[in-house]
């Protein structure tokens, strides 16, 4: 039996609005980098830098610009710490302000992100774990001004950076494609595979230049069908230059409780699936909640287990090599 494409990345949620937060210090922050370098997670991205007013650091600019608060820590540098001790890539996800969700239209996101980026490489760019980018605003078929908006971020990053690699991480809008505010796990008017092409393909070719991995989230649509939505994107990618990773998601979107670590079979489908479908690296959301032996969700220990026992030869082979 395949075995599947290994988890070598994950989101790091400290900035969140749906899942519930841990308060862990530096002690415990060091303790799960270990256990995702022994997993084999070589790559970390900072899900978004801030969310309405909080934020993971002590960012002039939003802190004057939004009225942000003044975090007790900075994060983003202890991330850095951490990443280049470990010998892990660090993306630096962008600032979230919360309101398109609610109007959307992204286009009044970018002039306080094209500051957030500039002050952010000048003032974290030195560390050797700096390797990239991550564009935070979610983004699908119906997003106003998503095309424009992600260009233009995905070039200043590029420009303000020396050409550091730009990641998204788009959702397909399949039937699991419902807000985590509602109770419904599914919803009926779901895209067609024929529209996601066709939708997609207008998508990357007015990104292209700006973004240079595209990690679609894998968790809406079925398990049977996820395949060859992945073979889509692979396309696509392929075809405007850009990488194709995959989001697993290692949270499960089938139950109304939202949201909960997933069966580890579940896991093993998709990953089994990416790897037919030619996916070149796999990222989780996210391994401290949904995975960690340290979570608050006991369950994600176990699935930390089952996932080491699972794929231990693998595992070891990458580590060593």
């Amino acid at each position: 039996m395949e075995k599947g494409l290994l988890i070598s990345a994950t989101f790091l949620d400290e900035i969140s609005h749906d899942i519930p937060h841990q308060n862990w210090g530096r002690k415990e922050w060091d303790k799960d980098f270990q256990h995702m370098k022994k997993m084999g997670i070589n790559t970390v991205v900072l899900i978004r830098c801030g969310y309405q007013k909080f934020l993971t650091y002590p960012s002039a600019y939003l802190i004057q610009k939004k009225g942000c608060f003044t975090p007790p820590v900075d994060l983003v540098q202890q991330f850095l710490e951490l990443s280049d001790e470990y010998g892990m890539d660090f993306y630096f996800g962008t600032y979230d302000s919360g309101e398109y969700w609610k109007t959307g239209d992204m286009t009044n996101e970018v002039d306080v992100n094209l500051k957030v980026i500039e002050e952010v490489f000048q003032k974290y760019g030195h560390y050797q774990s700096f390797k990239g980018w991550y564009l935070s605003l979610e983004l699908s078929r119906k997003t106003k001004g998503a095309i424009t908006s992600i260009a233009q971020l995905g070039k200043h990053c590029k420009a303000v950076s020396n050409n550091l690699p730009v990641l998204i991480s788009p959702w397909i809008d399949g039937k699991k494609a419902v807000m985590a505010s509602e109770s419904a796990t599914a919803k009926d008017n779901a895209i067609s595979m024929e529209e996601h092409f066709k939708e997609w393909n207008e998508i990357f070719e007015g990104i292209q230049g700006a973004v240079d991995i595209v990690a679609f989230q894998d968790g809406h649509v079925d398990y049977d069908e996820l395949e060859e939505y992945l073979v889509i994107n692979k396309k696509l990618a392929d075809t405007y230059g850009m990488q194709s990773w995959t989001n697993i998601e290692s949270f499960d979107r089938d139950m109304p409780i939202k949201f909960l670590p997933i069966k580890f079979e579940k896991l093993l489908l998709k990953m089994q699936a990416a790897k037919r479908a030619g996916c070149e690296k796999a990222i989780t959301f996210e391994f401290s909640h949904f995975m960690s032996p340290q979570s608050s969700y006991l369950q994600a220990g176990h699935l930390y287990n089952r996932y080491m026992e699972y794929f231990e030869e693998e595992v070891s082979t990458n580590l060593k090599s």
